[in-house]
């Protein structure tokens, strides 16, 4: 009799695990460009067998909600509005919304203006207690303290970066690095990277000593990503469409290893480049083409350096960015020229995203994130 019991609680035990490694479906968050009064926040629901994406809710969160963050605990929703103007003033807008996993339903929170206006970027700090934000048109960043309760309290520092015509600061990317001390933030008009120190106490931005790191004229740094460990920098540049290798030293500091073409050999027509993603397992790295209208995959060695390993199609138009499930075996594609997400499977053995396999119908997509 006891081996029989024994027997029973040891298959139960088998299918639980069974069933927690194999997660039917995953939560993702799209963020868009709207007009009027649209909804430019939607939650999709992944089949994480077939690549399906099924329509959960449409909320409400601003005009173009084109960039957005999770709290710590997942429950807040950040997202940045990409205006000139918010609420009568000359700036941005930062909406929270609060997110229900039990019932799906996404509420709105707060809103505050983001000084100077046009953010487009938008991250959360390492301990969870600010907000860094980037805005391009206006040529600065914000820093935005939260609350106890998670709320953004107050802008607690703000930067303009100056420049000589016609050359613009245009900043698109900020972000912590591996050093939870330092803060990255590309300039795409200035062509440089910038590295900061997070004053925690006061909520400022402090530069770093020989943290300004220039790369060629007119590559238009866009958007980075690190290795898990630390040691590398992978940057993707709009304007110069190449990827970018970095050193990264035990200060933080860059220095430039290697620089790739992002297009496609024989590649000729106008491109830029937009998002850059290493995928679940650490092996291959992916950038997207809007133009050429591709994925570009790169296999990482076991120096960080990179050798291309492949290209495919985005499934539409205009790949604005991209996202990989948190199985590693779906790439999901914004592309917001057209007007849909196309969800490839990835090829584990070569990297390369296949498909479409399914598309989904939403207006100008321009940044997808799952809740994992």
């Amino acid at each position: 009799m006891k081996r029989k019991i024994l027997i029973f609680y040891s298959i139960l035990i088998l299918i639980g695990l069974f069933s927690a490694g194999c997660k039917r479906s995953e939560k993702l968050l799209a963020g868009g460009f709207t007009e009027g009064n649209e909804k430019g926040l939607m939650l999709y629901e992944l089949n994480t067998r077939n690549g399906n994406l099924s329509l959960i809710s449409e909320t409400y969160a601003g005009a173009n909600p084109s960039f957005f963050c999770y709290s710590k605990s997942r429950d807040f929703i950040y997202a940045i509005n990409e205006v000139p103007d918010f609420s009568g003033l000359a700036a941005g807008g930062l909406t929270t919304l609060k997110y229900d996993p039990a019932s799906g339903k996404i509420g709105k929170q707060s809103e505050m203006p983001v000084p100077f206006g046009g953010p487009c970027y938008i991250s959360l700090s390492d301990d969870g207690g600010f907000l860094l934000i980037a805005s391009y048109s206006s040529s600065s960043v914000a820093v935005v303290k939260l609350g106890s309760d998670g709320i953004p309290a107050e802008v607690s520092d703000t930067i303009v970066y100056s420049a000589v015509a016609p050359v613009v600061s245009h900043p698109h990317m900020i972000a912590q690095g591996p050093s939870v001390r330092h803060v990255y933030l590309t300039d795409l008009g200035l062509d440089r990277v910038m590295i900061y120190d997070l004053d925690r106490q006061k909520g400022k931005l402090v530069p770093v000593p020989n943290g300004e790191i220039k790369v060629p004229q007119g590559s238009g740094p866009r958007h980075f990503v690190f290795s898990p460990a630390g040691t590398r920098m992978y940057l993707i540049n709009e304007l110069g469409s190449t990827v970018m290798v970095f050193d990264v030293d035990k200060g933080g500091i860059l220095k430039l290893l290697q620089t790739l073409p992002a297009t496609s050999e024989g590649y000729n027509g106008k491109n830029a480049c937009a998002e850059i993603l290493i995928g679940e397992g650490g092996g291959f790295l992916y950038g997207s083409n809007r133009g050429e209208n591709s994925i570009v995959v790169f296999r990482i060695g076991l120096d960080g350096l990179l050798t291309v390993a492949g290209h495919s199609t985005c499934g539409g138009d205009w790949p604005r960015n991209f996202v990989i499930d948190p199985s590693g075996k779906f790439l999901l594609s914004g592309n917001q020229k057209s007007g849909d997400i196309s969800v490839f499977r990835i090829n584990l053995k070569t990297g390369i995203p296949e498909g479409p396999v399914f598309k989904a119908t939403m207006k100008a997509p321009a940044y997808l994130e799952f809740f994992k």
